[in-house]
């Protein structure tokens, strides 16, 4: 059975790969063969020029994908059929002998940092030569690894006592620890909506009180009209490290708050940010939020299902390259081969994702102008450099927004 899994993991790791690769090529192919002509529908609002870099920042951006994606795959494969793994654990062992759950800790944040240092070029590649060179990162180096070192930080201090836990449950808790470690899961994702927006969130940039009185009365207007009820209206330093504009609702239950980006403050009117806001209201009021929590909970549930099962099986350990079986072998096994076999149902997310977009769009021109809408999104997307013309299949498979042109000419219908 070991060697049918291997044979598969392989087949699965290389046909991925090369999907991603050909879709990523497509991408390109067909933004450079658009890039001298702006669209009919937004050659009155977006410059050639405007086009041509929202085009080659696109190009750039993907180009990096790529590259990322084939040092992505190579690590995969040695961390498992590579023996990479294997070897981790052997060092661990000959050091903590009878320190099962020190030495799982270990093993997976040994993977986790190997993981983080591969990809680590690729990020500062983005930041610095491809954002840097169109304008958007307003970083330093010293910022940048600042970030870095308070996120490995955060996550370490929130993951340890989970990571720990579940050892424990995978060990004492019998044939249902997979059950009591998802609903362990589930209470500590619930807890994280609650405290992110304002303990950890801080941490990374500046928020500050709205301060525009006129924008303030017609933004607590328009929640009020919604029956949306927020701690508070928060602008956010985002200019500090990206030229891009945002706005977003965060939080969970009486910690919910309203948040602009400085940049999109600067870029948009009243008019075109009451019309983004009534987007966003739309996700709340179409109970997005709360279903893509409920789909996560339903996704762990069944993963951890499966991962009950499979941590039973030799196979699973010896068909990945593993010899001796653990249980933080088969968490880590698992947390690494499973977005392989689940890449098919990466159309099915992007597709629920832009049907959700369209919903928001709906319920914003309702409350909102609809020409503000479309000038708030024309703006964001010249101002962002978001391409107009993605390949079909390629935002088929990704984009969680609907392309310009389609989402565009919906809203149009609705004027």
């Amino acid at each position: 059975m070991e060697n049918q899994l291997s044979i598969l993991f392989v087949f699965v790791v290389v046909i991925t790969t090369c999907v991603r690769f050909w879709l990523g090529r497509r991408h390109i192919c067909h933004v450079q063969a658009h890039r001298e002509s702006v669209p009919s529908a937004f050659n009155k609002d977006i410059s050639l020029s405007d086009h041509q870099k929202a085009a080659d920042y696109t190009c750039a951006k993907t180009r990096l994908v790529l590259s990322s994606l084939v040092v992505q795959a190579i690590l995969l494969l040695w961390f498992t059929l590579g023996g990479g793994l294997e070897l981790i654990d052997q060092y661990w062992r000959g050091h903590l002998v009878g320190h099962e759950f020190i030495r799982g800790g270990l093993v997976v944040l040994s993977a986790v940092v190997i993981g983080a240092l591969v990809e680590l070029p690729f990020d500062y590649i983005k930041s610095f030569s491809v954002d840097e060179r169109f304008g958007f990162n307003k970083m330093r180096p010293g910022m940048f690894f600042s970030d870095m070192l308070k996120h490995s930080l955060v996550g370490f201090i929130m993951g340890a006592p989970i990571l720990f836990a579940a050892f424990w449950l995978m060990r004492e808790a019998g044939e249902w620890w997979w059950l009591y470690l998802w609903i362990l899961w589930s209470a500590f994702n619930l807890l994280m909506l609650a405290v992110y927006p304002t303990f950890i969130a801080p941490m990374f940039n500046k928020f500050s009180p709205l301060e525009d009185d006129k924008l303030k009365t017609r933004v607590e207007k328009l929640l009020k009209k919604c029956g949306f009820k927020s701690q508070g209206l928060f602008v956010m330093d985002g200019s500090a490290r990206s030229a891009h504009g945002n706005a977003y609702f965060t939080g969970f239950g009486a910690s919910k708050r309203v948040v602009f980006f400085d940049t999109l403050l600067d870029r948009l009117n009243t008019n075109e940010i009451e019309a983004v806001l009534a987007h966003e209201l739309g996700h709340f009021k179409h109970h997005h939020v709360l279903k893509r929590i409920i789909s996560l909970f339903v996704i762990s549930f069944l993963g951890l299902a499966v991962l009950g099962w499979l941590k039973q099986q030799a196979w699973f350990y010896t068909g990945l390259g593993v010899s001796m079986s653990s249980d933080y072998m088969a968490l880590l096994l698992f947390m690494l081969v499973s977005p392989s076999f689940l890449f098919v149902l990466r159309p099915l997310m992007a597709w629920y994702a832009r049907k959700n977009e369209f919903e928001a769009d709906d319920y914003a021109v309702k409350h909102a102008k609809a020409k503000d809408l479309i000038d708030a999104l024309v703006k964001l997307y010249r101002d962002n450099a978001s391409t107009l013309t993605p390949d079909p299949w390629h935002s088929a498979f990704y984009d969680s927004h609907p392309p310009a042109s389609i989402r565009i000419a919906k809203i149009t219908g609705k004027m």
